[in-house]
């Protein structure tokens, strides 16, 4: 009885625990936010330790070890890969501090004043008011290919990895060529991906502009990373029931397949956590800020990139230009990379969690607080980094071992660029590699000197202070050879002329 009423006290100061974890959130994440989520986890922290020692006493060690079992089961360990659980984005509850709000409020302010500038501007060179939105309709054109291309990625990405997983695991247990099976649909699995090139060739056949070029290339990358994930998560999953002789093969079922493709992530589970209900209020407000981003970018353009690069080859390349160029192209580099941040991980990825339910929403992490490139690159983009360490990064150590730590990082950092690389050589419609060059050499100089063990303020402010740096370069150097390439065609382009940079040698005549 005794024992009894010490687990009844336990559990009582358990749920008293939580309960003050509840009633202190809101008040905490007014006032302060670096504390909050840190006091939060302790009062968890000490829930679950109650729990379990409470669990202890109420359960024979059989029991317990029947729930470890299957709770196993249905969530691999860390070791084995991404665990998935129910979490808000940052930026989310960041939001509800006033103080991290305000700032929020200042970009929304800076987008008005892009606005009456653009307007009053206009209004005194047209003595009217412009409201055309020129660029905006140039870069999203011919979106009828658009949707069919990526209706057609979509199909072929449904029914083809899909069907050729299941015949090979329907035939793989009674098979007596495991090998040359698996070798054969391996090989079917390989072409697939390869066929994915053929949105490429639609994209430079119909003269996709920009925009268009971006949706349907980056929606043909996510949708081969995600039947790379589909593949490599069930077929250890096949492999594993044939060795302990089991009497079912694991088949996902095609609506589990249908909900990862749209679901927003790129590491395949059967199941994932769900919220109950879907706010659409909350997706609403996330597809509108995706709308003011796209407006927010197009006035970045118009009233800081376009009147600097227009005029741009009205001289030779040279050194001071390019400098300048540089150092002038900063503040918009910066702009666009917060607006790519906001826009895409966190509303538009958060818009599609809500209306699918699904609850992790850990897209990205307090990339801003790195003091190290090591850390930045994990927690710029979540998503992308995991499907990188676990299917690239823990594969290679997989094949070659696990001394060969640094190679493994140099292939990931190679397959990234080059991903990176190929997306603006398609969307730009020139080979102009400086966003490899960036990654390769500088990204991974700064990768082993900005490591982890770099702590403290100052190297913050070197982490910024060079993101600024690349970001105008970036900007710079793309509109550079943008606007060369308008000024300056050629006639009869060859295979050459798209891989020499241009802006070096236009020099447009007036």
């Amino acid at each position: 009885s005794l024992g009894r009423v010490d687990v009844d006290h336990v559990i009582t100061r358990k749920m008293q625990l939580i309960a003050e974890a509840e009633q202190l959130k809101p008040a905490f994440m007014k006032e302060v936010d670096s504390h909050f989520t840190e006091f939060v986890n302790s009062l968890v922290a000490k829930s679950a330790l109650l729990d379990s020692s409470s669990s202890a006493s109420l359960f024979p060690a059989s029991c317990l070890e029947k729930e470890l079992h299957k709770a196993k089961t249905l969530r691999a360990p860390p070791e084995h890969g991404k665990i998935f659980t129910a979490r808000r984005s940052l930026l989310d509850e960041l939001f509800e501090v006033s103080h991290i709000r305000t700032i929020y409020h200042m970009f929304i302010a800076l987008l008005i004043v892009f606005i009456l500038s653009t307007l009053l501007v206009d209004f005194i060179d047209e003595g009217r008011l412009v409201l055309g939105f020129d660029l905006l309709v140039f870069v999203f054109g011919k979106f009828p290919v658009v949707f069919c291309t990526w209706l057609c990625m979509f199909c072929a990405t449904v029914t083809i990895p899909y069907n050729l997983f299941v015949w090979w695991a329907q035939g793989y247990c009674g098979s007596s060529h495991r090998v040359i099976r698996s070798f054969f649909y391996g090989t079917l699995f390989t072409h697939s991906k390869q066929l994915g090139f053929g949105p490429t060739y639609v994209a430079v056949s119909y003269a996709l502009p920009p925009a268009s070029r971006f949706i349907v290339i980056l929606e043909q990358v996510r949708l081969v990373m995600k039947a790379h994930s589909f593949v490599r998560e069930n077929v250890p999953r096949v492999l594993s029931s044939v060795k302990d002789k089991s009497s079912t093969v694991p088949i996902p079922r095609i609506s589990q397949y249908l909900y990862f493709l749209f679901a927003p992530t790129l590491i395949y589970r059967d199941n994932y956590p769900r919220n109950p209900t879907i706010r659409w209020g909350y997706v609403a407000t996330k597809f509108a800020q995706v709308l003011g981003s796209l407006f927010y970018a197009y006035y970045i353009f118009v009233r800081l990139c376009t009147p600097q690069f227009r005029n741009s080859n009205q001289e030779t390349f040279n050194l001071r230009g390019l400098v300048l160029c540089i150092f002038n192209s900063i503040l918009p580099g910066v702009l666009i990379l917060f607006l790519v941040f906001f826009a895409f991980l966190h509303c538009w990825l958060n818009a599609f969690a809500e209306m699918l339910r699904f609850a992790d929403r850990m897209f990205y992490k307090d990339w801003w607080n790195s003091t190290s490139y090591a850390n930045y690159y994990r927690t710029w983009n979540v998503v992308v980094h995991d499907w990188l360490y676990y299917y690239a990064y823990r594969d290679f150590l997989w094949f070659f071992g696990k001394k060969f730590k640094a190679a493994a990082m140099l292939s990931v950092f190679t397959v990234s660029a080059a991903v990176h690389e190929y997306v603006l050589s398609i969307c730009f419609g020139y080979f102009y590699p400086v966003l490899f060059c960036l990654f390769t050499c500088f990204g991974m100089v700064f990768n082993f000197i900005l490591n982890d063990r770099r702590k403290g303020p100052i190297w913050n402010v070197i982490m910024w202070t060079s993101l600024f740096l690349g970001q105008g370069v970036i900007i710079c150097l793309y509109s550079q050879e943008w606007y060369a390439r308008q000024y300056c065609p050629t006639e009869n382009p060859t295979f050459l002329d798209y891989l020499t940079p241009r802006s070096w040698s236009c020099h447009m005549k007036m």
